[in-house]
């Protein structure tokens, strides 16, 4: 079997070609990063979106950023007031606002919105985390601005909780990332926090009638950022050997929750690394220990079933790195297209004894053969400093 196929050009036939293949339209179509800070595979992701906006009825974008850090991003799409520079600063994680590809989709969105009459929105979908943890304050005490009634006050007052919550300082500490003795997720402040948020979620589920729509969402951001952030303190705190394990499932956890709150907005393209959007169960080396965890790919699958769709991407040629010979990279190389679109649950039949790439790079996750009959399709780009852009 030749894999041209059942593979096409990267252009917009070929995507919507893509959509028509799948079982069902998807609500949220998955686009993987085989190496974050790729500049190319970002403008593909950016044709990509124009596309699915233009001729698919997308409306919604989600990336891996901070998802409270992303309200300011979704705000200036809706109003276009403040400075770019401003926006990009201030409404991504991870140094992601330097991308100059993500720049320029903020540009197009803000664009968009204000020559239409429909809206394009922006989400962030990871938590305010890295490997250390942001404060739980902002969550918590904008959920507890939301809600009012007598109830409220019973459960904790406004003063308290701020005493509770005390320094932002004690709760972003880096050096808890190493040593969960550096933790205060497990001290007498931060176990009493995590009874009260339960509570205020709680209180939130009892009152959701009484909040309009907008109130609503907001509020359920951060009711799932609020108890996900505790969570997340109370294992950095923990000594055991499944310390790791345990918050890197947390992490995609948080990733998963925010995810299938925005299938309400699909359909949408959220982009983040293949590990994390893979249905399979993400596996990661950390000195003599091997991680496991499911990704929150594999929990959006588990919750949406056919209406989540996994677009993988691969890259051959990467900073002058060629990829080795019976690698599935080197067989996509042989591909007439710089960038194209290629069935993978039919590469499987193909490729599913190829080798996996093995590189020098650390931050590229080359394409696992044994799971490419668990991926939809997959975008490859030749080089990655050649890229054709979609028709």
């Amino acid at each position: 079997m030749d894999i041209k196929d059942f593979a096409r050009p990267f252009d917009g036939a070929g995507v919507s070609a893509f959509l028509r293949s799948l079982p069902a339209a998807p609500r949220l179509l998955g686009l993987g990063e085989a190496r974050h800070f790729v500049g190319e595979l970002g403008e593909a992701r950016n044709e990509l979106f124009r596309h699915l906006v233009e001729h698919e009825g997308y409306r919604s974008f989600a990336l891996e950023s901070d998802c409270l850090m992303g309200q300011v991003v979704d705000r200036y799409l809706a109003t276009g007031e403040g400075d770019l520079d401003e926006v990009m600063e201030r409404g991504f994680s991870h140094g992601f606002g330097a991308s100059p590809a993500n720049r320029e989709l903020v540009r197009w969105m803000r664009a968009y919105n204000a020559e239409h009459g429909t809206r394009l929105r922006f989400f962030g979908f990871d938590g305010p985390l890295e490997y250390w943890a942001a404060s739980p304050r902002e969550a918590l005490t904008g959920l507890y601005a939301l809600l009012d009634g007598p109830l409220l006050a019973a459960i904790v007052s406004a003063e308290t909780l701020d005493e509770l919550l005390g320094a932002d300082e004690r709760w972003s500490n880096e050096a808890a990332a190493m040593d969960p003795a550096r933790s205060i997720g497990r001290s007498p402040e931060a176990e009493r926090l995590r009874v009260i948020a339960d509570d205020l979620v709680a209180l939130l589920e009892t009152r959701t009638p009484q909040l309009d729509p907008a109130e609503r969402e907001q509020a359920e951001l951060y009711a799932r950022t609020a108890v996900g952030l505790l969570r997340y303190h109370y294992w950095m705190a923990d000594a055991s050997p499944q310390r790791w394990g345990r918050l890197s499932a947390l992490r995609d956890a948080m990733m998963a929750a925010n995810l299938r709150a925005l299938a309400a907005h699909g359909p949408a393209l959220i982009y983040s690394s293949n590990l994390h959007l893979q249905r399979d169960q993400s596996v990661m080396a950390l000195g003599e220990q091997s991680l496991e965890w499911w990704s929150a790919g594999a929990l959006v699958s588990a919750a949406l079933g056919e209406q989540y769709a996994f677009l993988a991407s691969a890259l051959g040629t990467l900073d002058g790195d060629a990829p080795a010979p019976g690698t599935v990279e080197a067989l996509l190389s042989g591909l007439p297209w710089d960038a194209a679109l290629v069935d993978a649950r039919r590469l499987a039949e193909t490729a599913g004894q190829a080798d996996r790439r093995v590189t020098g790079d650390f931050a590229y996750f080359p394409v696992d053969p044994a799971q490419l009959g668990r991926i939809d399709g997959l975008l490859f780009l030749r080089r990655a400093d050649d890229l054709k852009r979609l028709g």
